[in-house]
């Protein structure tokens, strides 16, 4: 399974805009320049965000984003499904049933097939642990230095 940078992107602006609670909303212009990435991307990847109910925007000089709920009712598969979609990382096309192999075919086929059976067990496996966590349990996790985005993010200058 391959997730796109949005993912990335999407979660340590949920974890920062966490740790900064007490200063959003946060301007879209410190949080690209925090993270070094370019400001109106930046903005597109967080755009589902705020149509999922995660993040909020507010428009004006003294706009930004902030967390839509607190950290810990937003969890990671919430975020992942936001910015890559509700999809199947898997999707079966029953192979098995084309060509010589599919000939003849009796009702060996009338279930799914091992492979598919596997894919969507780890898949769903995946989702779950996803499910489980949370922005809150990230923000735990995160190493004793990244106490720095809250010490640092206020030197910033616009």
């Amino acid at each position: 399974m391959r997730m796109g940078e949005g993912v990335e992107w999407g979660l340590h602006c949920c974890v920062t805009l966490g740790w900064l609670d007490d200063q959003a909303p946060v301007s879209i212009r410190r949080l690209a320049a925090w993270f070094d990435l370019p400001q109106e991307y930046l903005k597109k990847r967080l755009q589902p965000l705020a149509r999922a109910g995660i993040l909020t925007s507010s428009p004006g000089v003294r706009g930004g984003w902030s967390l839509a709920r607190p950290p810990e009712r937003i969890t990671v598969i919430e975020v992942v499904t936001a910015v890559e979609g509700p999809l199947e990382a898997f999707r079966c096309t029953e192979i098995r049933k084309r060509g010589v192999s599919g000939r003849d075919a009796g009702p060996e086929f009338d279930r799914p097939c091992g492979i598919s059976s596997l894919m969507r067990q780890a898949e769903l496996a995946w989702r779950r642990e996803l499910a489980g966590r949370t922005i809150a349990d990230l923000m735990e996790r995160a190493p004793a230095g990244a106490a720095r985005t809250r010490r640092n993010y206020g030197r910033m200058i616009d």
